[in-house]
């Protein structure tokens, strides 16, 4: 039996308008051209935003090894390399549609120019053109648009090195927009360029330079590499899986009382604190995903909670990894094969009961000196009924209140009563939600003057009561909550008495 078949072309100008919804910011569309750069062996490459109103344009420049004019012609065709082919495990793409689809989602008139050991070609798409004669066909136009060649000059000269040129900014340059926001913009694209091509340009051998409107690109690091206060750094852990291998390295950043007010600003990253937890997925290097916990979970898939901020896991992939690991066309999402799943739920949930405890104590999750631990005024309690917060008697403040109270003891133990009845568990918890970050506790932001009054009151209790040495009632502040923070004025006690 003959099988009919039937030539089903897509028009044109249908199809180029319809890959234009793909759903790519600017930033992201200009690292996917970078992309194309670094795997052309590129050293430099250098943006450019140009405000004129609609005729606003964006220009992205390369000292790579450039195409010949047969690989300009393959580079701007869709659908001309299969995401099945082999390539080079150098390789940041894999669809080879990032440079059309990229462009598209943000203008209406893609030029590339390039040079090749001295021969230059030029090649444009414009989808007015092909608005203008929608049965026309696939119209790839020679050279850059009347009035245009301008543009392209900076790659004259060069013996080797492509420029691409978006025009007709219709997707960014829309009604109201202003200067001011064109500038915003290049802030943004700067904070999304640092942070995906931050190993790229970091450290004295770095692979890349880029240069947005002449000013240097520095990389954001997401993992404060170095940083004395952090409380998690794992080894680096190795697995094969079937699509090669796969390496995770487990961080838990500093708390805020831990870092200066530009460490924790620039720690933030370009989302915030709240988003920019979780896995981040490189391949070659190159970020992929900033953030979010791969749909992994217990029972159900974890969400960015503001308790496991800290928590950061660096995970590299190989590129024969993308369609095990589900890597969309605009490298944005991944989703990890079964097999590897319990592997990193299992490394994910130990760094975020690390972030928590962090979070939580304000950085103090660390035993004190000599790995003593620390007492805390608080404990926590797991009746079948809940979680439940009592006050710790044996704390040294609270056991100098109690065995001094006599008959008062019984209204003493009343009032702690009520105190951990009241406890505004769920005002705390709403506080922090949306202030973005844990109450000041621990005398935090308190002048030294009122702290020593209450180490003064406690040292005394503890020297004269107790009958302790002044050593060892020092000794035993250093180990109390929130006392273990302040080691300096502890010292101090007892120096100016008679």
């Amino acid at each position: 039996m003959k099988i009919k078949t039937r030539n089903a072309p897509p028009r044109a100008g249908a199809m180029l308008e319809a890959l234009r919804g793909l759903g790519y910011s600017t930033a992201a569309a200009l690292a996917d051209i970078v992309d194309n750069s670094v795997s052309a062996g590129a050293t430099e490459v250098r943006i450019t935003f140009t405000w004129s109103g609609v005729k606003s344009r964006i220009a992205v420049l390369d000292d790579g090894r450039g195409m010949s004019d047969s690989e300009l012609e393959s580079a701007m065709t869709l659908g001309d390399k299969s995401p099945l082919d082999d390539r080079s495990s150098s390789d940041l793409g894999r669809f080879g549609m990032g440079l059309k689809t990229a462009s598209f989602s943000q203008c209406r008139r893609l030029t590339v120019a390039t040079i090749k050991d001295g021969a230059t070609s030029c090649l444009r798409w414009d989808l007015d053109a092909l608005a203008a004669k929608p049965d026309a066909g696939w119209l790839l136009f020679e050279g850059p648009s009347t009035g245009s060649e301008k543009f392209i000059a900076p790659l004259a000269g060069k013996i080797n090195g492509t420029l691409v040129l978006w025009e007709i900014l219709d997707r960014i340059v829309t009604n109201g927009y202003t200067a001011d926001d064109f500038t915003d913009l290049i802030d943004r694209v700067e904070g999304h360029l640092a942070m995906i091509f931050h190993r790229l340009l970091q450290g004295p051998r770095a692979r890349l330079r880029i240069m947005l409107n002449g000013r240097l690109v520095a990389p954001w690091d997401p993992f404060m590499m170095g940083h004395p206060a952090k409380t998690l750094h794992s080894p680096v852990e190795r697995k094969m899986s079937d699509a090669g291998a796969i390496e995770i390295e487990c961080h838990v950043l500093p708390h805020k009382d831990k870092l200066t007010p530009k460490q924790y600003e620039n720690g933030a990253g370009p989302d915030g604190w709240t988003a920019q937890q979780g896995f981040y997925v490189y391949r070659n290097e190159r970020l992929l995903v900033a953030g979010g916990w791969l749909g992994l979970g217990q029972g159900r898939a974890w969400n960015r909670e503001q308790a496991h901020q800290l928590a950061r896991i660096r995970l590299d992939i190989p590129n024969t990894a993308d369609a095990a690991w589900k890597i969309d066309i605009r490298k944005s999402t991944a989703r990890p094969p079964v097999s590897l799943r319990p592997w990193l739920t299992r490394l994910a949930e130990h760094t975020r009961a690390n972030a928590r405890k962090v979070f939580a104590f304000r950085g103090s999750v660390a035993p004190g000196a000599g790995g003593v631990p620390i007492e805390q005024a608080w404990r926590v309690e797991h009746p079948k009924s809940g979680v439940r917060y009592k006050i710790d008697e044996k704390h040294v403040a609270v056991s100098a209140v109690l065995d001094s109270a006599g008959a008062l003891l019984p209204l003493v133990k009343a009032m702690l009563r009520v105190i951990e009845e009241t406890v505004p568990v769920q005002r705390i918890w709403l506080d922090t939600v949306e202030n973005k970050e844990t109450p000041r506790t621990g005398f935090s932001g308190e002048p030294s003057e009122a702290i020593v009054e209450v180490l003064q009151a406690l040292y005394t209790d503890m020297v004269g009561r107790k009958g302790l040495s002044s050593e060892s009632a020092k000794k035993s502040l250093l180990t109390t909550e929130p006392f273990q923070n302040y080691p300096t004025l502890i010292a101090s006690l007892g120096l100016n008495q008679a």
